[in-house]
């Protein structure tokens, strides 16, 4: 078996990590720019591990590599050759494993955002791209061969806005011998991915790659906590393993540039047995949770699904 086969063998729900760049600001370190987190893999990698290691001496039994932003175009349009850009996102896997290894155990899902990432401009929650999935499928291509040979035990297609996205990537998916991934959807309600294609449907069309083993789990990341009780039980419905990890609960405030609103670590840990119950195999937080949240999902699942 492989470390996810053996994860699952274990028969408990497994923890994701908490916001990478979230965990980066924390350090005081401006995210600023087209590259977001993805800035640091050159500048500061020891920082990268560091969040890597608060993730997991929390309870992480996943950790996301900092790929989210590290598109090949991306680092090419700021300066990088090909090779140097190739270099740099073999490294954000290279950093989470080298982390993982020294905790001990663990398993590392490489990162792959969606090409509204690349854009800069907020389309990761619109959809709103302008191509189509064959344009789509060749974009995310270099990228996806890279990290399929990086020695990731997972890819972690993240914030994925619409349909024809999330089939470019299934197809990559099935054209890759022995990789293993999740989707997860920035969504615009409670039972709609952002571009307005109903969830419940996509779950469907992507359930023959969970049968053959390839994908996963389906899920969603990036949207607030209330919605996920909902969306879960409409990929609960396609017959599918979930993954969540929704933003702390904060709203991004965009005129005045900041977080309104509160971040309850032991709720969202409570809200994460729940989610468990509605089918996710996989449960963390994304945008402005960290550590904290981490130790809340850890310890109420750990009481929740005791295994015997």
């Amino acid at each position: 078996m492989d470390r996810w086969d053996r994860a699952l063998a274990g028969g408990r729900p497994l923890v994701l990590d908490a916001g990478l760049a979230t965990g980066l600001e924390a350090y005081g370190h401006d995210l600023s720019g087209g590259l977001w987190s993805a800035r640091l893999l050159a500048e500061a990698p020891q920082e990268i591990r560091r969040v890597h290691r608060d993730h997991l001496r929390a309870g992480a039994d996943v950790v996301i590599a900092a790929g989210y932003q590290a598109s090949i175009p991306a680092l090419v349009a700021r300066g990088r050759t090909r090779a140097g850009a190739t270099r740099l996102l073999a490294l954000s896997v290279e950093l989470a494993a080298a982390e993982r290894d020294a905790f001990g155990s663990g398993l590392v899902a490489a990162g792959v955002g969606p090409y509204g990432a690349f854009l800069a401009d907020g389309s990761e929650y619109t959809g709103d791209y302008g191509t189509d999935e064959e344009e789509l499928y060749a974009w995310h291509r270099e990228r996806w061969e890279v990290l399929a040979d990086s020695g990731a035990d997972l890819i972690a297609c993240e914030t994925v806005p619409s349909a024809a996205e999330a089939r470019a990537l299934a197809r990559l998916l099935e054209e890759t011998p022995g990789a293993r991934a999740w989707l997860s959807f920035s969504c615009r309600d409670g039972r709609r991915i952002a571009d307005g294609t109903a969830l419940r449907a996509l779950a469907a069309e992507l359930a023959p790659l969970h049968v053959s083993g390839r994908l996963v789990a389906v899920g969603v990341n990036c949207v607030p906590p209330r919605l996920v009780p909902e969306l879960l039980g409409e990929i609960a419905a396609a017959g599918v393993p979930a993954v969540a990890y929704p933003n702390s609960g904060e709203v991004w405030d965009p005129v005045g540039r900041r977080w309104g609103g509160t971040s309850d670590p032991e709720g969202f840990g409570r809200a994460a047995v729940s989610w468990v119950r509605a089918g996710a195999v996989l449960v963390g937080g994304c945008c402005r949770t960290g550590p904290e949240h981490v130790r809340s999902v850890r310890a109420h699942l750990d009481r929740e699904f005791r295994v015997h």
